[in-house]
C-alpha cells in the first residue's frame, strides 16, 4: 500500500511536473490571486510612492529642520569622527558610507546634498567644512567627490548633541542590518535658520533661511510668555524677516511680513544692492555688491550685458565682474547717468530683483516616530515644535543620565560594602579555585538578602585592580559615590518637576540656558550678523523707456517680402541690399524715441519703437520675429509717427470730429475708411491692434496718411479709376469695415489709391502688357464715392500701382 501511494504520489508530481515543463500554470497558483480593478491598484501603488517621496526625500522634519539624506550625510561623518577638529577626509568614502549604510540612492543626489551644505551662498550656517572645489555663486559645479574632502563644521556639533546618549528614536536601516536615527537631537533651531527647499507630490516647501540670534531670540520670547502673538514674535530683537546668505534687500512691509509668518505662506520680494563707488570724468560706477538669494551670478551678469550691447540700456557704458569671494560687479555710466534710474530698470528687467515664494510646509511628528505628517505651520507652531522636541531630548537624556547614575552608584555600593572586609575578601579569592568559585564564596560571604551583594556587584569587585584597594583610592570612590547620589537627587527633583511651568520648570530653564549658550557661541562673530536689510518700501523710482533709449535719428527699411532693417542714414533706398526678387515697400524716417506703425493686409497694426527695430546693413530680419503674424498676412504699408514727419496727429481740442492728420486704409473689394492714428503711438504687443475689419477673401491694399486731404484717386485691375471727395469716406472712431469706395464688378479688384489736395498729382500704372503709364488727378473730375469709375483703356487690364522712386521724407531735421 505505502509503495501505491507513493507510486500514486510521484505520479501527481509527474503530472505536475509535466505541466510546468509545457508551459501551464499550475492551478492552485490561481488561488492566491485576488482581482481588483485596475484604478483601485494604481491609485493605492501611487499613494504609497507619494507618501515615500513626501516623508524620505522631499519635504524637513520641524525638528531638526533636515531632509533624509542631510541626516545620513551628518549621521555618518558623526560615525567616522569627522568633527571640526579631525582631519578632511575624502567626500567619496562619506558618499558611499552613506549610499552603501543608510541612503539606497545614487551618489551623484547624496554628493550634490553633501556640496549644498557645504557652501557658504546657499545655508546661512553651512554644516560642512569643505576642502577643494565645491561650487561658486556662478553655478560652476563642485569638483568629482574623488577630489574633494570635508569635515563637520562646529555648529555641527551642536546638531548631533547627545546622539550618543540615544535620546532620539533610532529606527532599522533600509537593508536591516543597521539603525539609524529618526531625527537629530539638534540644539540648533535649524529649519529657521538655514532654511529648506523641497518639491514632493503635490506640495512642495519653501523655507527661506534666518538669522540664529534673531530665531534664538524668538524662542526665549516664547519661553517667556507662552501665549505670545504671532505677530509679536516678528519685533524687536526677535525674527525681524528672512536673513539670506547672499544679503540683499528686503522690500516688504512689516504687516506684509507679519501676515506671512502668521499664515506660512506669502511673497518676498528681494533685491540686489547697488550704490555709487566712485565717480570719474567718464561717468560714476555703479558698483552691485549683494545679490537675491539663488540667483546665479553670471547668468545675471550676461543679463545685463545683452542690453546693453542690445542698446536697450545705453546709459551704461561697460560691465565688468570684478568679483573674487565678494561680490563685486561694476556698472561704467555714460555722463550725468541717473544712477537710480539704471537701478530701477535693472530691478525691473533683470534677476537683480526675484521674489521668494514663502512655503513653511513641513513634516510634523505623529504616534508613529518614524513617519511624519506633513503641515504648513506657523512661525509660532515652528518654534513651539522644536521648543517642545528639545524639551523631549533632555528628558530623555536626564533619564539616560540617571539610569547610568543608579547604575554606577549601585556598583559603588558594593565597593563601599567591602571596604572593611578586604583582608576577608583576599583570603577568599586566594583560596578559591577560579573565579566562578570565588564569586560564589562572596556572595556566601555577604548575601543578597541581608543587604549584601549581588552577582553584577560582586564581578565588579573580581575585576577590581589591586592599586584601587589603596586608602587613597578607596576615598576616591566614596567621594565620587557622594557626588553621584547628589546627581541623583537633583535629576529627580528635575524629572519630577511641571513641565507645563515654564516659569520656574528645571527643566525648561535648561533648555533657556542651552539657547543662551548657544547664542553666546555662534551668534556674536561677525559672520552671524544680520545680512539682509529690511528695507521699508517707498516710491519707486520713476522711469520711461525713453529715457533708456539714446535720441538719435535713424531710417526703417521694410520690403515688400517682409524684411525689415534699421539704419542711420539711407542716402538712396534703391542702393540698399535686398534678397534677390524682392523690392522695397517703404523707407520712413524718424527718431529712435518714436512709434513706427506696420499695417498688414487683414487689418491689423503692429508698432513698435524705431530702437527695437534690429539694426543692419545686410538684408536685415523678417518681420515676423518681432510679431506674431497669422498665416497668409503681409505688411501693405509702413508709416512713421514722428510728429516731425506725420504731423499732429491728436484730436483736436476745438472739437473736431477727427484729428487733423490720420489715416486712410482701402480694401481688395473696394471699401474703404478713415481712422486716427493717435491710439497706435505706444507700442503694441505681438498680437498688434486691429484698426480694419475685412471681408473673407479680401485684403487691405494700402494705408495712407491724410493731410487735409481734399479728394482720393481709386484705381482697379479692370483698367478703372475715379476720384471722390475724402470727406465722404466716414471716419471711425474703432475698427470696422468701412464704406463702399469704389463699386467694383465680380471679378474685379481694387488695386490700390493715392490722396490728393487738389493739385495736379500723379499715379503710376503698369499694365499686363509691361506698358507704364501715368494717371493724373486733375484729369478726371470729382464724383461721389461708391461709383464704377471711369475707364482708363479699351482693352487690356492695370497689373500694378507703381510708386515715384522711394526717397526718406525732406522735412527729417535734427
Amino acid at each position: 500500500m505505502a509503495k501505491r501511494r507513493s507510486s500514486s504520489s510521484s505520479s501527481r508530481n509527474g503530472s505536475k511536473n509535466s505541466k510546468s515543463k509545457r508551459g501551464i500554470p499550475d492551478e492552485s497558483l490561481f488561488q492566491e490571486i485576488e482581482n481588483i480593478p485596475l484604478r483601485m491598484a494604481a491609485q493605492d501603488r501611487y499613494l504609497n510612492y507619494s507618501l515615500s517621496v513626501i516623508t524620505s526625500r522631499a519635504l524637513p522634519d520641524v525638528r531638526d529642520g533636515l531632509k533624509p539624506v542631510q541626516r545620513r550625510i551628518l549621521y555618518t561623518m558623526f560615525q567616522q569622527r569627522l568633527d571640526s577638529s579631525a582631519k578632511h577626509r575624502k567626500c567619496a568614502k562619506v558618499v558611499g558610507d552613506v549610499m552603501g549604510n543608510y541612503h539606497p540612492h545614487g551618489d551623484s543626489s547624496i554628493y550634490e546634498a553633501l556640496v549644498r551644505m557645504s557652501q557658504p551662498f546657499s545655508l546661512r550656517m553651512p554644516m560642512i567644512d569643505g576642502s577643494g572645489n565645491f561650487g561658486s555663486i556662478d553655478g560652476d559645479n563642485a569638483a568629482a567627490m574623488r577630489y574633494t574632502e570635508c569635515r563637520m563644521m562646529p555648529i555641527a556639533s551642536e546638531v548631533l548633541a547627545d546622539l550618543s546618549t540615544r535620546t532620539v528614536a533610532f529606527k532599522p536601516s533600509y537593508d536591516g542590518t543597521r539603525e539609524e536615527p529618526v531625527v537629530l537631537p539638534s540644539r540648533v533651531p535649524n529649519m529657521l535658520v538655514n532654511g529648506a527647499t523641497g518639491i514632493a507630490v503635490g506640495m512642495a516647501t519653501n523655507i527661506p533661511p534666518h538669522n540664529l540670534k534673531e530665531t534664538c531670540n524668538a524662542l526665549l520670547k516664547l519661553l517667556r510668555d507662552p501665549e505670545i502673538k504671532d505677530y509679536q514674535l516678528v519685533a524687536g530683537d526677535a525674527i525681524q524677516g528672512p536673513d539670506f546668505p547672499t544679503g540683499g534687500l528686503i522690500v516688504n512691509t512689516k504687516e506684509e511680513l507679519r501676515e506671512i509668518y502668521a499664515t506660512g505662506t506669502g511673497t518676498i520680494k528681494l533685491r540686489g544692492v547697488g550704490e555709487i563707488a566712485e565717480s570719474t570724468k567718464a561717468g560714476d560706477i555703479l558698483r552691485i555688491t549683494e545679490i537675491p538669494f539663488g540667483v546665479n551670478k553670471a547668468t545675471m551678469v550676461e543679463r545685463i550685458t545683452e542690453l546693453v550691447y542690445a542698446n536697450k540700456l545705453p546709459l551704461v557704458e561697460e560691465v565688468r565682474d570684478l568679483s573674487s569671494e565678494d561680490i563685486r560687479v561694476d556698472l561704467l555710466l555714460k555722463k550725468n547717468a541717473d544712477p537710480e534710474k539704471v537701478l530701477a530698470y535693472l530691478y525691473k528687467h533683470t534677476p537683480l530683483q526675484t521674489n521668494f515664494n514663502v512655503n513653511l510646509t513641513c513634516l510634523t511628528p505623529t504616534e508613529n516616530p518614524e513617519v511624519g505628517s506633513p503641515r504648513r505651520l506657523s512661525l509660532k507652531e515652528i518654534l513651539w515644535y522644536f521648543l517642545k522636541f528639545r524639551f523631549d531630548v533632555l528628558t530623555a537624556r536626564l533619564t539616560n543620565e540617571l539610569n547610568s547614575l543608579l547604575k554606577r552608584i549601585h556598583i559603588l555600593d558594593g565597593f563601599a560594602l567591602i571596604f572593611d572586609a578586604l583582608d576577608a575578601i583576599i583570603k577568599i579569592i586566594r583560596s578559591s579555585e577560579g573565579k566562578a568559585d570565588a564569586a560564589a564564596k562572596i556572595m556566601k560571604r555577604f548575601p543578597a538578602a541581608k543587604g549584601g551583594l549581588d552577582a553584577e556587584q560582586t564581578d565588579a569587585i573580581l575585576e577590581l585592580k589591586l592599586y584601587r584597594l589603596a586608602r587613597l583610592e578607596i576615598n576616591l570612590i566614596l567621594d565620587e559615590l557622594k557626588a553621584k547620589r547628589k546627581r541623583v537627587k537633583e535629576i529627580e527633583k528635575l524629572l519630577a518637576d511641571d513641565h507645563e511651568d515654564f516659569a520656574s520648570s528645571g527643566r525648561w530653564n535648561i533648555v533657556r540656558d542651552e539657547l543662551t549658550q548657544l547664542v553666546t557661541q555662534y551668534g556674536s562673530d561677525a559672520t552671524s550678523r544680520r545680512r539682509s536689510k529690511i528695507m521699508v518700501p517707498t516710491e519707486e523710482v520713476e522711469y520711461t523707456e525713453e529715457d533708456f533709449i539714446i535720441a538719435e535719428n535713424c531710417h526703417v527699411l521694410i520690403t515688400v517680402d517682409g524684411w525689415v532693417k534699421r539704419q542711420k542714414l539711407i542716402a538712396d533706398p534703391s542702393k540698399s541690399r535686398l534678397r534677390q526678387g524682392d523690392k522695397i515697400l517703404a523707407c520712413v524716417a524718424g527718431n529712435t524715441r518714436e512709434t513706427i506703425a506696420f499695417f498688414s493686409s487683414l487689418g491689423v497694426c503692429y508698432t513698435a519703437r524705431m530702437q527695437d527695430i534690429p539694426a543692419s546693413t545686410g538684408f536685415g530680419e523678417p518681420i515676423q520675429k518681432l510679431f506674431k503674424f497669422k498665416d497668409g498676412e503681409r505688411i501693405v504699408a509702413a508709416m512713421s509717427l514722428d510728429p516731425r514727419i506725420i504731423g499732429n496727429i491728436a484730436e483736436d481740442p476745438k472739437g473736431a470730429y477727427y484729428p487733423e492728420t490720420h489715416a486712410l486704409a482701402a480694401s481688395s473689394d473696394g471699401y474703404s475708411l478713415r481712422f486716427g492714428l493717435q491710439g497706435f503711438v505706444e507700442p503694441s504687443t505681438r498680437a498688434g491692434r486691429r484698426y480694419a475689419r475685412v471681408k473673407a477673401g479680401a485684403s487691405i491694399v494700402d494705408v495712407m496718411p491724410i493731410h487735409g486731404t481734399e479728394t482720393v484717386l481709386a484705381v482697379s485691375a479692370d483698367a478703372r479709376a475715379m476720384v471722390c471727395p475724402v470727406d465722404e469716406i466716414n471716419y471711425l472712431s474703432g475698427a470696422g469695415k468701412g464704406v463702399l469706395l469704389m463699386k467694383l464688378a465680380a471679378s474685379d479688384r481694387l488695386l490700390g489709391f493715392k490722396p490728393s489736395t487738389g493739385d495736379r498729382d500723379l499715379l503710376t500704372v503698369v499694365t499686363n502688357r509691361g506698358a507704364k503709364k501715368t494717371i493724373s488727378t486733375a484729369k478726371y473730375r470729382t464724383t461721389s464715392r461708391g461709383g464704377r469709375g471711369i475707364e482708363l483703356q479699351k482693352n487690356g487690364k492695370i497689373a500694378e500701382i507703381v510708386d515715384a522712386p522711394i526717397e526718406p521724407p525732406k522735412n527729417f531735421e535734427e
